[in-house]
């Protein structure tokens, strides 16, 4: 799937004007909050996750990463993410690009509840230097998110 799949999905849902792509990476939280102008916390990461059941994608706030105990507790397995020589190949996205909409068939996607604090996201649409303006309802709605998630934690602070 490419950015100009993406951009033709979300034109059909009336958010094609939303797009946005960057002549810089967006490939990590704090390169895409920067291309963006947001806080890194509004940068909606896609995590790719290897389950018994299959590939899963959890969308998590920019600050907060996957905490073990809790996934082990919500899906009775340890978390494992997709190997980054896989991810394409699994989710039908290069890594660094993550889409949570219009992934291959049959891979799973929830949202982390780190998401309900804010009005407006930013994950990415399609590729490593894109993003879209999207609420948390309307990601929601356009992952065809099987549910909400708490499974990840903040992120440890640097010592001062």
């Amino acid at each position: 799937m490419d950015i100009e799949q993406i951009k033709a999905f979300l034109a059909g849902q009336g958010l094609g004007e939303r797009v946005m792509e960057f002549s810089v990476s967006s490939a990590t939280v704090e390169l895409a909050a920067k291309a963006v102008g947001c806080e890194p916390a509004r940068i909606a990461k896609t995590l790719s996750f290897l389950t018994k059941e299959g590939p899963l994608l959890i969308v998590a706030a920019g600050d907060v990463k996957a905490d073990n105990k809790k996934f082990k507790a919500c899906f009775a397995q340890k978390a494992r993410m997709i190997p980054f020589e896989e991810v394409e190949e699994l989710t039908g996205f290069k890594p660094g690009g993550v889409c949570p909409f219009c992934a291959k068939e049959g891979v799973r996607v929830l949202l982390d509840e780190s998401l309900k604090r804010f009005d407006v996201i930013y994950p990415a649409a399609g590729n490593a230097a894109s993003a879209i303006r999207l609420t948390p309802q309307e990601l929601f709605r356009l992952a065809r998110a099987d549910g909400w998630v708490d499974v990840c934690g903040p992120k440890e602070q640097p010592a001062e």
